[in-house]
């Protein structure tokens, strides 16, 4: 988990870093000029994580693992790749013969489930990967070559979703990293976070506007409180469920993310919001340091995503949390494969599960939910402990 840090106190990246940082800045600044001074947060964040050659997804810094800025479950442990196999056993039983990973990452994912798959002998007949960051392309290449190179003639890379798809869709931390709309509720009012420039012109800064008739219509669907209260709405991931929906012909799409329910999500309590940056194993509040060098994301609202599936006639299929998912599809039976006398392999596992199952890790705050179509019967990772009432 990542340390709270103000942003005074984080490390200061190497003078390339600062450059392409310097360029996306400018960038964003001409977007600001072209507004009439402002610019709406949604496209600022859509920029800093995704500019071309210039966002924080799109350059070449290293992101995940030890040396990135955070670690996934499938960097801490290939436990959690070969349980989620487990579920997907299941699923090739009943003909879904194809996986669509939206957001390779490293590629370790897809390798430690490509692997537990050829050992449980149900192969995919293709694993797609969907991965719009150069960056990220070349690193899941590059570990499927080393892991599993006899297998990569089942695997191809995509920019976007295709037409149509009938399989098993996968995303795993995919929705915290889209773009949000940052809402302010103001004397009964609602207002639209957006960005400005300070008078010199140098630093972002937040500004409030009248919200859109969207996104008014959005909050006002919310049981927001009707004054000082600041938090995001989701409308491109919103908008991302919906397209997925329109091209699933058949299928299930498990999606791993931390959020809670709607309920839980606009909490009175929770009056800032929940957006959050990441740099180098730091966590911070101040989405405007180094634009491009830093994560920014929100906690998932997995009601709306629900709703966006029912939508397009996507059935909810289930939704858990992290470690009840894992713990039904058999984690536990994994480990203990690895004998607890043979400390040098048994160790890491061990403290590899700790951090998937531990509620004070990612245990509770991570959560699965599963949206299908043309599907009957229970999920195994739902066999307990489905929360689908929640939403």
């Amino acid at each position: 988990m990542a340390t709270t840090t103000h942003p005074a106190q984080l490390p200061a990246p190497p003078a390339a870093a600062l450059a392409i940082s310097a360029e996306l800045g400018r960038l964003i600044a001409a977007e600001i000029k072209r507004g009439g001074g402002r610019l709406s947060f949604a496209r600022y964040m859509e920029l800093a994580l995704y500019a071309p050659g210039l966002g924080y997804y799109m350059a070449g810094a290293r992101k995940l693992g030890r040396d990135g800025d955070f670690v996934t479950a499938p960097e801490i442990s290939r436990l959690y790749g070969r349980t989620l196999a487990r579920q997907l056993q299941e699923l090739a039983a009943s003909g879904l013969d194809e996986i669509l990973e939206i957001g390779a990452g490293s590629g370790a994912l897809a390798a430690d489930i490509l692997l537990e798959l050829e050992q449980l002998g149900c192969l995919p007949r293709r694993y797609l990967l969907l991965e719009l960051s150069p960056d990220l392309r070349e690193r899941s290449r590059n570990t499927l070559f080393a892991r599993a190179p006899h297998l990569l003639e089942r695997v191809a890379w995509l920019n976007q979703l295709p037409p149509r798809f009938a399989g098993i869709v996968l995303g795993n931390e995919v929705l915290d990293a889209m773009a949000v709309h940052r809402v302010i509720r103001c004397g009964g009012d609602t207002l639209e976070g957006f960005v400005q420039f300070d008078g010199a012109g140098r630093n972002f800064l937040d500004m409030e506007w009248p919200a859109s008739d969207a996104l008014r219509q959005a909050a006002g669907e919310l049981p927001l409180p009707e004054d000082d209260y600041r938090t995001e709405i989701q409308l491109v991931a919103r908008g991302f469920i919906r397209s997925l929906g329109a091209v699933l012909e058949r299928g299930v799409a498990l999606f791993f993310d931390y959020g809670f329910p709607r309920h839980e999500y606009y909490h009175l309590q929770r009056n800032r919001g929940t957006l959050m940056c990441h740099y180098r194993h730091r966590a911070h509040e101040d989405p405007y340091f180094l634009p491009g060098l830093q994560d920014i994301t929100t906690h998932v609202d997995f009601s709306a995503i629900a709703g966006a599936g029912r939508d397009t006639g996507l059935d909810l299929l289930g939704y858990t949390s992290q470690a009840q998912f894992l713990v039904n599809c058999g984690i536990t039976d994994i480990l203990a494969e690895t004998p607890a006398d043979d400390a040098a392999a048994y160790a890491p596992l061990a403290a590899g599960a700790q951090k998937l199952l531990s509620p004070a890790e990612m245990g509770e705050l991570f959560k699965v939910i599963a949206l299908g179509r043309g599907m009957t019967g229970p999920l195994l990772g739902f066999a307990n402990g489905d929360r689908r009432y929640t939403l």
